[in-house]
């Protein structure tokens, strides 16, 4: 049960990573909009964190 929701919870933070990248980003290097996809994808949660206080300072 609890590992549904972690992965539920990682899942809708690897989609809101993705999608604010490759959307609101026009200005990002296309391989750094790879690069957060492909963290986005592996690491879901901290990919999240990290992108949050980095990128939407």
């Amino acid at each position: 049960m609890i590992n549904t929701i972690i992965g539920l919870i990682s899942l809708v933070c690897a989609i809101w990573v993705i999608f604010d990248v490759w959307t609101n980003k026009k200005k990002m290097k296309q391989s750094m909009k790879i690069v957060w996809t492909v963290l986005a994808v592996f690491f879901g949660i901290i990919t999240a964190v990290v992108y949050y206080f980095i990128e939407k300072k």
